[in-house]
């Protein structure tokens, strides 16, 4: 059974990252042998006044395929005390545990999800879509406002078109080259496209940068490289900054 997992506002200024803890959360599932997780994303929502938020107001997404032994409500109930534990002093978390091919209306999340980056949503109307979609949410410390980005990063992940993954690629030091067939070997690398949305070539050169990344988009995990006209190598990894719009 395939299920979508994210969670929001879980940490403070001085404490492990929600990246961090979706990630323990991940690994938990792959040791208890309940099942497999793929990479984490990280889904940028809209930054306001009105929303309170510990750095950048993100949340963190993945997807696992359970085991038959190894029901949702046993991951739910598991996830939920480990937030309870693992969750830093004045954070809100929210958890959101999604199955696709249950959601009454899955464009209704993706929606959801791309609307929280544009404006400001609250609790009530989290909790009201997440039932009539069949989708477990839930609170787990201070206001409990996470699950307002749990909710929309399980939208966003489902629509396949946002967000960059945790963590980054080590394909090499700054300035090395690689050739694109190379780049594709790497596990966490589905699809290499240039930022035009050409398609390089597999015997193509692509000089390294640094804090190298890979974007979501149409369901995987893309490395993004820019055409790098000044010198004989015909492609250049994107920085970070380029990358922020993902």
């Amino acid at each position: 059974m395939n299920i979508l997992v994210c969670l929001d506002d879980t940490d403070n200024l001085e404490s492990r990252g929600t990246g961090e803890l979706a990630s323990l959360l991940a690994g938990a599932l792959e040791e208890f042998g309940w099942g497999t997780s793929s990479f984490i994303t990280r889904h940028q929502l809209l930054v306001h006044p009105d929303i309170p938020y510990t750095s950048h107001n993100s949340s963190m997404c993945f997807a696992s395929r359970l085991e038959n032994s190894c029901p949702p409500s046993r991951f739910i109930d598991y996830a939920g005390a480990f937030l309870e534990r693992e969750s830093a002093s004045g954070s809100d978390p929210g958890l959101c545990v999604a199955l696709p091919e249950l959601l009454t209306d899955p464009e209704l999340l993706i929606d959801y999800g791309r609307s929280a980056k544009q404006r400001v949503l609250d609790k009530a109307s989290a909790y009201d879509l997440a039932r009539e979609l069949g989708a477990h949410l839930s609170e787990h410390g201070g206001s409990g406002q996470g699950v307002v980005g749990a909710l929309a990063g399980v939208g966003l992940r489902l629509g396949g078109n946002d967000g960059r993954l945790k963590g980054q690629l080590a394909l090499g030091g700054l300035g090395e080259t690689r050739r694109v067939e190379l780049l594709l070997q790497h596990p966490l690398v589905d699809v290499v496209r240039g930022l035009d949305g050409t398609q390089p070539n597999g015997a193509d050169n692509v000089e390294l940068g640094e804090k190298i990344k890979t974007v979501l988009l149409e369901g995987q995990s893309v490395l993004l490289l820019e055409r790098n006209e000044a010198t004989e190598t015909p492609w250049r990894t994107c920085s970070r900054r380029q990358l922020k719009d993902y």
